[in-house]
């Protein structure tokens, strides 16, 4: 299946002899593959091109493709050639090899058995509830909980809670946060932002005035007086992304890491320096390059050798200065630091 992917679509992008030219297809890929459950398209693009986040724009050249994005376990993705052009053929849970073409058709698979484009649950909770404000002043000028029911210290899921501050009437819940880390830019010392810290969300029962009663539907930490709440974003979050290089020249670095760890590997959630403001968008691909600095010993002096690649990343959120990002490959354990620059 990889192969056909992704040389199909390379294909229709260019000529053969270009392609070949280029080496975009790994040596030794396979000449189909069986898709099984578990398999994500990055990791199926991965077996057949050098580049796996070529995969979107390669499929998209494809008219033959309706959707190179709806792929099922039990597909079979084979590439052939017909009068030496490559021509992307399906063989479906047992169904008969055909050759894809457009027109209407139904397809009674259930939604959640598509395969995914990444590991979506390695970001999940990012995805839907971290969040970052302008500026702290953000946070403490909006409503804060003054008490729970029954005057409790700690609230958790189902509680009831009493806030203050200016509430919108046609807001029906509010996320609760607490403040975090204030992002500061390394190079330039500006203030990036502020982490809202997630701690839970809360239905809102009714407003008198400035104070509101709310019910806690999610708790995620001790929810306590003087929490903040935000209205929910309106921002749409979509977990279907396609692997794209940024528009513009991107020149960051990787600032934090979720879960406090040093090290980041595979897989891991990033903070990035650059959001909205540079054009970075979700699905945007990052190299992650580093410069190491030693001391010649024999001028006595420090060093900075040429970067090296150590790593890709996709962008799978964004702010308006900075944005959360997920690693897919890494040859090497990545650091807080390490460069950021177009594929």
């Amino acid at each position: 299946m990889r192969k056909s992917l992704l040389g199909a679509a390379l294909l229709c992008l260019m000529s053969w002899s270009a392609i070949a030219a280029d080496g975009p297809m790994k040596n030794g890929h396979p000449d189909t593959y069986e898709v099984v459950k578990g398999d994500t398209l990055w990791d199926i693009s991965n077996s057949f091109l050098n580049s796996p986040w070529l995969w979107p724009e390669i499929w998209h050249a494809n008219p033959q493709i309706e959707n190179p994005h709806l792929i099922y376990p039990g597909d079979v993705i084979s590439l052939v050639y017909i009068d030496g052009k490559p021509r992307l053929t399906v063989t479906s849970r047992g169904e008969a090899s055909r050759t894809i073409k457009l027109g209407p058709k139904v397809r009674s698979t259930p939604i959640d058995s598509v395969i995914p484009a990444i590991p979506l649950d390695k970001i999940n909770s990012l995805l839907k509830r971290s969040r970052v404000v302008a500026s702290a002043e953000v946070l403490t000028g909006a409503p804060y909980i003054v008490t729970a029911a029954q005057e409790r210290v700690v609230s958790g899921v189902d509680d009831t809670i009493y806030a203050r501050g200016n509430f919108d009437s046609n807001a029906p819940a509010y996320g609760i946060y607490r403040q975090g880390d204030i992002i500061i830019d390394p190079k330039t010392k500006e203030a990036l932002g502020v982490m809202a810290v997630d701690l839970g969300a809360a239905d809102v029962k009714q407003i008198r005035g400035e104070i509101a009663t709310l019910l806690v539907t999610r708790s995620e930490s001790e929810i306590r007086a003087g929490d903040r709440l935000l209205e929910s974003e309106e921002r749409r979050i979509d977990s279907t992304f396609y692997p794209s290089a940024p528009e513009a020249a991107i020149d960051g670095e990787i600032v934090g890491v979720a879960g406090g760890i040093s090290q980041i590997g595979q897989f891991d959630n990033v903070l990035v320096n650059r959001g909205d403001r540079e054009g970075l968008k979700p699905g945007n691909i990052l190299a992650i390059n580093r410069k190491l600095t030693v001391i010649d010993e024999k001028r006595k002096e420090q060093v900075t050798m040429p970067a090296h690649r150590v790593g890709l990343l996709m962008i799978f959120k964004t702010f308006e200065k900075v944005s959360f990002g997920i690693v897919l490959e890494t040859t090497e354990p990545l650091l807080v630091g390490d460069q950021l620059e177009n594929p």
